[in-house]
């Protein structure tokens, strides 16, 4: 008999696993914790449940009531998993910059799609966005999420903290990961700081975002990072950071390519980047330490995108010849030789600034 029967999707969010992606002969390591085994394949589902649950409690979402969300596509697939399991109504903001597998999944769970721009506009159009389900959520019976700016999204990420505990028996020393609204980062990283625990504390963001400095331009990273003329959410921490990486949309998504040519685990653009500089800053770290990345989701919604090939060429930003370098220094490290000079991190923050 099976110990446990689950009725609902949201009884399946946590306990993601972690993987070992390096272990250098020193015992210093990379682990990924792959939050892509959440239901709808995303680490956002945790923050979706946390703010809905928010909401809900001090009364600002009533029965039969309508979600609002700008979204780049994994909140708004939390969120509208969450909606049809609570009776709401979802409304999913959007523009063309993302996933069409990320907007299609929304649709196919009776999300109604928002779009800010036109069909044939890929750019990405984050303001746009939230301004407009801003103006959404005045409506009667409305709320809007704004999940750059909610408080419940950090705290939808405690869990994560104590399941990391939990599998280490012990804390990280380093947690080097994407920051988009910097709820996944800060929310581990409060929990821990809440449980005694201090380590150091590494964001990543695209070349082009702007939350760990300019100049800011257009990148093709989803979901993640501070577009020119965003503003910089609630959940980015700066108190809780050590230093703040970029890494271009070339070294992300060359990092992801590589990850699943050879090892078969399919890594989205965000975690890519944040992989990426975990592999370049690991030989300067101390002999035993213990690196994590958050992997938001994986490179299973971006089959027409980071892993097409055609897709990749047409904006420049195919480069076998870095993912062979990648792939050498994953190698090297694990073997004890002498890293690679990949020279895609550039850290742009520093709290010793």
């Amino acid at each position: 008999m099976p110990k446990r029967i689950y009725t609902q999707m949201s009884q399946l969010i946590g306990n993601t696993p972690l993987f070992e992606l390096v272990c250098t002969p020193q015992k210093s390591r990379v682990l990924l914790k792959l939050e892509q085994f959440n239901p709808t394949g995303s680490a956002k589902i945790r923050m979706a449940q946390s703010m809905i649950k928010a909401a809900e409690q001090d009364n600002r979402l009533q029965e039969h009531g309508t979600i609002v969300e700008s979204t780049s596509g994994n909140t708004g697939q939390g969120l509208a998993l969450l909606a049809l399991e609570r009776g709401y109504d979802f409304v999913a903001v959007v523009d063309n910059h993302s996933c069409k597998d990320k907007l299609n999944s929304m649709r196919a769970m009776n999300a109604q799609m928002c779009f800010v721009s036109n069909q044939d506009d890929d750019s990405l159009a984050t303001s746009a966005r939230e301004n407009h389900a801003e103006e959404l959520g005045k409506q009667h019976g409305w709320v809007f999420m704004k999940q750059h700016d909610n408080v419940a999204n950090s705290m939808g990420y405690y869990p994560a903290a104590d399941e990391i505990l939990n599998d280490l028996w012990e804390s990280p020393t380093h947690i080097i990961s994407a920051v988009g609204t910097g709820g996944s980062l800060f929310g581990v990283t409060e929990r821990l700081h809440q449980l005694g625990h201090r380590p150091t504390i590494i964001g990543v963001e695209p070349e082009g975002s702007i939350a760990f400095g300019a100049p800011g331009h257009d990148y093709w990273q989803s979901g993640t990072g501070t577009p020119e003329g965003a503003v910089i959410g609630t959940s980015v921490r700066y108190d809780l950071l050590d230093y703040g990486a970029k890494v271009s949309d070339k070294a992300a998504f060359a990092a992801c390519r590589t990850i699943g040519k050879h090892m078969g685990l399919l890594l989205g653009g965000s975690a890519g980047g944040a992989v990426i500089a975990a592999l370049e800053l690991l030989p300067g770290f101390p002999a035993g330490s213990t690196s994590l990345t958050m992997v938001c989701d994986g490179g299973e919604k971006y089959l027409d995108t980071v892993f097409n090939d055609e897709w990749m060429s047409e904006r420049g930003l195919l480069d076998v010849a870095l993912e062979d370098k990648i792939w050498e220094q994953v190698m090297s490290l694990r073997a004890g030789e002498s890293p690679i000079s990949l020279n895609s991190t550039r850290v742009s923050w520093s709290k010793e600034k």
